[in-house]
């Protein structure tokens, strides 16, 4: 950053947080609605506060990170899907889920399930909440926004602190975050996230645009070079930056990119997690995901939220156009980067796993930027160093990684025979290694396959795909124009908003659904204490976790995200669901389907780890879907359950929920007209990218 981003980012940056702690002035914690203001901003948010609150706290470097490098990686438009769909959940959540909780009167999402079934379940959604979300989605934000931080300052020092790496820039975001959320609570983050919000979609709009212009102006050949789907240089030579994009993404799956359905077998979204699958962590994450519906909670009034969750129905239509069409020019444009990024990344597996394997695949090899590198560079020497004699390894990769580095390819799957079959002659690896990518790759998988329980496996990326959006900030954004600084800090407060955020709701679930529960005597200025506590504790968990996320076991941010969710999601969504529609459904069924959830999620998950090859045919069929299809099939189980514990003991009378009288429940005609003309326009997006 040159010194007039700089100035623009600190300025920017503080007048934001600035204006949101002010507008959150004059919270009495004594008072006899001190938590109420500090926790749901004293149930006064407006639709659009509601509404900007809604895109800020949820677009995050998740989507600018996560969401961005899996539309450069394999799935392209398919990964549109979680914005798309998302709008008409929203709908449909601004209808049947917000005006009972609005009525109940809630702080809480688990608040909710005593009041429906018992007090029992309402803990156990409560723990384990507060475990995922700290772990999880907290602490991936914190890296992602990192990710950001990294990949635009690698080499820049300020004494002994060196801003490309990533353990410090864990701290700073989480630090900055927590510091504000401490000070105001919900209402300064529902301040903060209307100008974030803003800045973010007008950010990511400058870089789509900036990016489309220097693709309709790139060298034909190298582009087409870098295309999958066999299109010719003659054929984009002349051609403009939409007609350029459009044929160098386009064709059959899964070289084509522009698909928003993918094939049965697809990992991450299958056409059968349209269906059902993709739904559930929708729903999920926009009716019951405490840190989302905090905002609509704290809503003056039914019509208010509903307008407000209908308008951000609308923004996250526009959000596919500013960060996943990026995400798919940004391989278009920089793979060659991306690729050199991986190569990085695989060094520092390889370096402390393997040394002798890494030392042998390094020999002559230089990093195209030393400078950028050098972080890399003196890590790996660190590891080197540091490294002993370690438990067997073995290395994973996928047919591109074979084909873009086929010596390299060929030398670990050598590695990997030695470790996996004492048997195996040297003329037996030699003979199997073909100069076929999908030959080595084929016969390396097999070799991984055939690793015993104690073997660790490690997997090697062949572009480093989640530095697909933060390389296009470094390469696109000029310096010292002040451009940098405002997309920067918008991307930083998207970070800081999210995360924000989920600390607020962290706090708000252990104060009202633990800690006022063993304290039912707290006064209104204990418990903001107790939440403003809770807030400290749950940052410095996330910053410690945080860094380890880089690893590439964990597949890409995004995927790590939402593959976690399978464990709470199904099963919460299911009870839910069940408890709203089926009044008769009894109170002990809340609890059997929020635990039998996660024991049948981590069955279809784990059970080829565990069991071998001693594992029954279909769970290894199960444990090969995509995490979607076995959301879909943990959910359908936990409803048969439910279905079958209320046919055999059904409440005599339905349960008598609480009434909030100071609430206007009164609907929004408004929101439901234009709520309808979302999902219209979801609808005619799909056919469009069909």
């Amino acid at each position: 950053m040159g010194a007039i981003d700089i100035v623009v980012f600190l300025v920017l940056a503080a007048a934001v947080i600035g204006i949101g702690l002010w507008a959150s002035r004059g919270e009495e914690t004594h008072s006899e609605h001190g938590a109420q203001d500090y926790f749901l901003a004293g149930r006064k948010l407006t639709w659009w506060l509601v509404g900007f609150s809604l895109i800020a706290a949820n677009i995050s470097t998740e989507q600018f990170v996560g969401m961005s490098g899996q539309a450069a990686d394999w799935l392209g438009m398919a990964i549109a899907s979680y914005e798309w769909m998302a709008a008409i959940t929203l709908v449909v959540v601004a209808f049947l889920f917000l005006p009972k909780f609005l009525k109940s009167g809630i702080y809480t999402i688990p608040e909710f399930l005593e009041y429906r079934y018992n007090s029992f379940a309402r803990s156990v959604m409560a723990i384990v909440t507060l475990i995922i979300l700290v772990g999880v989605p907290t602490a991936s934000v914190i890296y992602s926004g990192a990710k950001v931080i990294t990949g635009n300052f690698q080499g820049v020092t300020i004494g002994p602190l060196d801003f490309g790496n990533i353990t410090l820039a864990c701290w700073i975001i989480g630090t900055v975050a927590a510091a504000y959320v401490f000070t105001g609570g919900l209402k300064a983050c529902a301040w903060t996230d209307l100008m974030w919000g803003s800045g973010l979609i007008l950010g990511g709009a400058i870089i789509a645009y900036m990016a489309m212009n220097v693709l309709g102006n790139a060298d034909a050949a190298s582009l087409v070079a870098t295309a999958r789907n066999g299109v010719t240089t003659s054929a984009i030579e002349t051609a403009g930056p939409i007609s350029r994009f459009i044929q160098l993404n386009q064709g059959a799956l899964p070289e084509g990119k522009l698909h928003m359905v993918r094939e049965a077998s697809d990992p991450a979204i299958p056409w059968t997690a349209l269906v059902l699958g993709l739904w559930i962590p929708n729903f999920f994450y926009w009716g019951l995901n405490q840190y989302i519906t905090q905002r609509t909670l704290g809503s003056k009034s039914l019509a208010d939220g509903q307008k407000g969750v209908v308008f951000a129905a609308f923004l996250k239509l526009i959000i596919p156009f500013i960060v996943v069409i990026p995400g798919i020019l940004a391989f278009n444009l920089f793979n060659d980067d991306l690729k050199e990024d991986a190569v990085n990344r695989n060094a520092l597996v390889l370096a402390e796993n393997a040394p002798d394997l890494y030392r042998s695949l390094s020999e002559g090899a230089k990093p195209k930027d030393e400078q950028r590198n050098q972080q890399i560079i003196a890590s790996v020497k660190e590891k080197l160093a540091a490294s002993e004699k370690k438990e067997p390894q073995v290395f994973t990769f996928k047919p591109e990684f074979a084909s873009l580095h086929p010596d390299d390819a060929a030398k670990i799957a050598k590695h990997n025979a030695k470790v996996v079959s004492t048997k195996m002659t040297e003329s037996d690896i030699a003979a199997a290694l073909t100069a076929d990518p999908m030959a080595i790759t084929l016969f390396n998988d097999d070799l991984v396959k055939g690793a015993g329980s104690g073997v660790k496996v490690e997997t090697l990326a062949a572009y480093d795909t989640d530095n697909a959006f933060p390389t296009l900030i470094r390469k696109l954004l000029p310096l010292n124009t002040g451009l940098k600084g405002f997309v920067l800090v918008a991307i930083f407060g998207a970070v800081v908003s999210s995360l924000a955020s989920m600390l607020n709701s962290a706090s708000t679930i252990a104060t009202m659904d633990v800690y006022y529960k063993l304290r039912k005597g707290a006064t209104q200025y204990e418990l903001v204490t107790a939440g403003r506590v809770f807030v400290v504790i749950f940052v410095l968990t996330a910053m410690v976790i945080a860094p380890m996320l880089g690893h590439p076991a964990f597949g890409g941010i995004f995927t790590f995200i939402q593959e976690f969710q399978g464990f709470i999601s199904p099963g919460i969504l299911a009870i839910f669901l069940f408890g709203m529609l089926v009044h008769r459904a009894p109170r002990f069924a809340g609890t059997i389907g929020l635990l039998l959830n996660p024991v049948l999620y981590g069955l279809f998950k784990f059970s080829p780890d565990i069991l071998g090859k001693s594992n029954p045919g279909l769970l290894q069929t199960v444990a090969n879907w995509s995490f979607l299809d076995r959301m879909a099939l943990c959910f359908g189980i936990v409803l048969a359950v439910l279905t079958l514990l209320t046919l055999i003991a059904p409440l005599q009378k339905p349960v008598d929920l609480p009434v909030n009288e100071k609430m206007d429940v009164t609907p929004s005609k408004g929101a439901m007209f234009f709520g309808a003309l979302v999902c219209v326009a979801t609808v005619a997006l799909y056919i469009v990218f069909w």
